[in-house]
């Protein structure tokens, strides 16, 4: 398994400009929708608009908690998650809950990144199914899944 596997969406952008921009992003893409619109699957087993905001909410608090253990300890393990599991309780969540919990999240997230220095970037830690990877790697993977699940949502988007 690749370090990144979202790499292929950020290409060669910058991560931070791209992580900067998504709450304002999701925000465009959802603020026309009904709530009908938001819980509507494309297909069986597929998640709607709603459901990827719980899921990117969730995945800024897993990624809250890997950028700090990443700095704070000599060489963290990151703890995988099933995130279909996860997904078993995202209809516990509304899109208005979901967007306000990730948009919070992201927030802390970046302020957290302000005090990044250059040779933080380069703190070790270890993902068990990816490897040995630096701190900026997982800022880029963030931003790579972030391009990626809004490639999604604008699909879904367009023909609600």
């Amino acid at each position: 398994m690749e370090l990144n596997p979202y790499a292929k969406f950020l290409k060669d952008q910058e991560p931070i400009p791209v992580i900067t921009a998504t709450v304002e992003r999701l925000h465009a893409l959802i603020d026309p929708l009904t709530p009908a619109q938001a819980d509507r699957s494309p297909s069986p087993g597929k998640w709607s608009i709603r459901e990827i905001l719980a899921h990117l909410a969730d995945c800024e608090l897993v990624f809250a908690v890997r950028l700090r253990q990443t700095l704070a300890e000599a060489h963290h393990i990151i703890q995988p998650f099933n995130q279909n599991m996860w997904a078993d309780r995202y209809a516990a969540y509304d899109l208005q809950s979901a967007f306000e919990m990730f948009a919070a999240a992201r927030n802390w997230n970046l302020k957290f990144l302000t005090s990044v220095t250059a040779d933080d970037r380069h703190h070790p830690t270890t993902h068990p199914e990816r490897g040995t990877m630096t701190l900026w790697t997982i800022v880029a993977t963030i931003a790579g899944h972030d391009l990626n699940h809004l490639e999604q949502i604008e699909r879904l988007a367009a023909m609600a």
